[in-house]
């Protein structure tokens, strides 16, 4: 028995220096030192070239510097992680921005709630209650992998009003997701994401697209364009927020768990086992446990406290935290487990880095001045073209922006404003622009902080998270323009 003992430790430790010698040669591929240097080139072509009429010198080396980032990431040069840090600091060194402009991205209260609930979700998972879930949803719905992707998306619309954040929904959409994944036998771990686990990754970053353009209420920034909106004479309210949005929201709503699964293309699509075998494992599971009873406790308060957090005037990240300590003090999630979580650090490097990349561009005007140079080159056409090129440049131009919110501050009012002035519907041109600031939001991974948690989990790698969310966007601005065009004009 002895001599059995020490030959299976000697094989789980052969395996275990295998598994990290694999990931080693598999960090060593991620950078492609060829694919480097094209990226460096062009990003010292442009930092050199004249700088254009109206910008300064600041704003175009930020954009060179910023520019080469996402292009690095773009053409697999290297991970986000190690190109965000780079970017970071070639903007120090050269001088483009001071060190507490650089990092003023860490200190975020957005960006530190998304760590937050990063961990709250793997507690959410630990106790077993993501187990649970995930298994009742499986049991009423999980006799197709099509079937699940719904009812991702059918949840996210019914909570969205309630959730004036969508990062913060999203803390609460994504723990459900990777509880579905493992409960269906999905993990990035065991190399098995591809089962159902990229596509439900995938589909919950899409829900979070339509759901926010749904509700007025859905996303911090929607009352915000629609102030800017009665500026121009446009008045937005909730019920004709939603009146216009219904249609389109609704078919995109229909239409993308279809698209994305024969894009993603799952390798299980069919369980009509799936529901049995889901009960048997709850009848296993028996009654819930003090850990389960105790995360499904912090689970609620929190996604209350999040729902009221514009009433009661609490921090939002602030009640992630007391959740996570709440968490922690019950012994739920331990200090063992918080040493394991490089993701949750990975997340907030290179997102607080490209985040304050992006912001400080748009501070220096650059964003601005590139909107209103597209816009003007629009004016003097006929109105239906006009309308058309305004929302597929201002959708195209999220490539450049790491903030819903930052991009609606400095683009929605120029474009706003030239649409009207061409001849535009006022009411059609407002209500597009803020429905396209929600839709485009999976353009890329660091397009919306909603984004991140579903980013960082594993199921998807960076190649998969671009392709797959050019798919979303441009199904949403198809949708958008071909159903919700005439359906605006209708009711508005």
């Amino acid at each position: 028995m002895a001599l059995q003992s020490i030959r299976q430790r000697t094989l789980q430790v052969t395996q275990q220096a295998d598994s990290r010698q694999g990931r080693l040669r598999g960090s060593a591929r991620d950078i492609k030192p060829a694919r480097i240097a094209v990226a460096s080139v062009i990003g010292i072509a442009i930092w050199f070239l004249p700088v254009p009429i109206g910008l300064s010198l600041e704003a175009w080396r930020l954009f060179a510097i910023f520019f080469t980032t996402i292009l690095l990431v773009l053409i697999q040069a290297m991970p986000i992680f190690p190109a965000s840090v780079l970017g970071m600091v070639a903007a120090l060194f050269t001088g483009v921005l001071r060190p507490d402009q650089a990092y003023a991205g860490f200190s975020k209260d957005f960006i530190l709630l998304i760590v937050a609930a990063f961990l709250v979700a793997r507690a959410v998972i630990k106790s077993g209650l993501g187990r649970r879930i995930a298994f009742h949803v499986i049991r009423r719905l999980g006799r197709s992998t099509l079937g699940l992707g719904y009812s991702v998306m059918i949840t996210d619309a019914v909570i969205a009003p309630a959730f004036p954040s969508n990062t913060a929904r999203s803390g609460v959409l994504f723990p459900i997701v990777q509880a579905i994944c493992l409960g269906s036998g999905s993990s990035p771990n065991d190399g098995t994401e591809k089962k159902v686990g990229s596509y439900l990754m995938i589909i919950g970053m899409a829900s979070l697209t339509v759901s926010s353009a749904l509700w007025l209420t859905a996303m911090a920034v929607n009352p915000v364009g629609a102030t800017i909106a009665q500026e121009a004479g446009v008045e937005i309210g909730f019920a004709s927020w939603f009146l216009a949005a219904v249609v389109p929201s609704l078919s995109a709503l229909a239409m993308l768990p279809l698209i994305l699964l024969k894009v993603v293309d799952p390798e299980t699509k069919h369980t009509p086992e799936a529901p049995a075998a889901a009960a048997a494992e709850l009848e296993k599971m028996g009654p819930m446990s003090r850990r389960e009873w105790l995360t499904a406790g912090v689970f609620a308060f929190m996604i209350a406290g999040w729902a009221l957090s514009e009433v009661l005037a609490v921090d939002k990240a602030g009640i992630a935290f007391l959740g996570l300590a709440i968490l922690m003090v019950g012994r739920v999630y331990t200090m063992a487990d918080l040493k394991t979580e490089g993701e949750a650090l990975s997340i907030w490097v290179w997102f607080g880095i490209l985040f304050t990349l992006s912001s400080s561009l748009n501070e220096f005007g650059f964003m601005t001045w590139l909107g209103g140079k597209v816009a003007s080159q629009l004016q003097g056409l006929a109105p239906t073209l006009v309308y058309v090129c305004l929302i597929v440049v201002y959708v195209l131009l999220h490539y450049l922006f790491v903030s819903q919110t930052a991009h609606l501050l400095a683009l929605f009012s120029v474009f706003l404003s030239v649409g009207i002035t061409s001849g535009v519907d006022p009411a059609l041109m407002a209500l597009m622009l803020l429905f396209a600031t929600n839709f485009f939001a999976a353009i890329t991974p660091q397009g919306s902080s909603a984004n991140v948690l579903f980013v960082g989990s594993g199921y998807l790698t960076t190649t998969e998270l671009y392709k797959y969310g050019a798919v979303i966007t441009l199904a949403n601005l198809l949708i958008y323009l071909i159903i919700g065009t005439p359906w605006i004009l209708l009711v508005s």
